[in-house]
């Protein structure tokens, strides 16, 4: 009895914070609204179709393209950098290294946009540094290519720190014992090293892919608004549109997305997974 009392504090809050949002949700998504932009709550899945039929299941694809892409690129550059750090940086180093990967996370998010919006706006230190060098460099601000470099380095530190930590367990003598047998490079890579580090790969990924998602800062900040993703759908439909019951029902379906990437990190975080 002494061991169920102790669940209950956790019950509650999971019940408060998570369990009561996602109804309230849920049902706001089957309503719809009135002349004034009021919730009229019914049951209907009309806004479930709207979503289907209408234009915004590109908007859906777009945002999965970039937060793929975004996830994909953060785990060749943190893999390359994890590796490095856990077995060629020195050992006395490697604690002041990884504050540094971390410290960019004690600021804001919104602080290391408007950060990037100076480096890369025209008149920025990227251009000016360029022009130093006698070269002529595009605009890349308000591009999908001034986007993708903001997600990949918001979300770096989060591919890296699961890296590192499946990397510094890692036995190196089993590389050796690979190419003892015959195996070269690339197989000892793709048999040994990214098996045993399965687990770390799938976490990072998650850890990535999942708030990438439903970003909608650095899309609209560094993006200029051009380009519609998933995340500023949904705060368009709350803050601007005023209509939350079709707001609902995407931010219901984003969850369901979030839910499947959250399952398959369950199933495959076993390194023994890869084998």
């Amino acid at each position: 009895m002494g061991k169920r009392l102790l669940v209950i504090p956790a019950f509650l809050w999971l019940a408060i914070f998570v369990v009561i949002p996602l109804v309230i949700l849920f049902v706001y998504s089957l309503g719809g609204r009135d002349e004034l932009g009021r919730v009229v709550f019914g049951a209907s899945l009309s806004n479930y179709l709207r979503f289907v039929s209408g234009p915004y299941l590109g908007t859906l694809a777009r945002s999965l393209l970039l937060s793929s892409i975004t996830t994909l690129s953060a785990l060749v550059l943190g893999y390359l950098f994890a590796l490095w750090l856990a077995v060629v940086a020195p050992k006395n180093k490697r604690n002041v290294l990884l504050l540094l990967i971390v410290l960019p996370l004690w600021t804001s998010s919104l602080l290391r946009v408007y950060a990037w919006i100076t480096i890369l706006r025209p008149t920025g230190i990227l251009n000016h540094w360029l022009d130093l060098c006698g070269l002529h460099a595009p605009t890349i601000l308000y591009t999908p290519l001034a986007v993708w470099i903001g997600m990949v380095y918001n979300y770096l530190p989060y591919m890296i720190l699961p890296l590192y930590t499946s990397l510094e367990k890692f036995d190196l003598r089993l590389l050796e014992a690979a190419m003892d047998l015959g195996a070269g490079p690339w197989r000892a890579l793709t048999r040994v090293l990214i098996p045993m580090t399965g687990g770390g790969i799938v976490a990072g990924s998650v850890m990535v892919f999942i708030p990438s998602l439903g970003d909608y800062v650095t899309p609209d900040l560094l993006g200029g608004g051009r380009t519609m993703y998933i995340g500023n759908l949904i705060q368009n439909q709350f803050l601007t549109v005023r209509d939350w019951a079709f707001g609902s029902a995407v931010s219901t379906l984003l969850i369901l997305i979030v839910s499947v990437a959250i399952w398959i990190y369950l199933k495959y975080a076993d390194s023994e997974a890869f084998a």
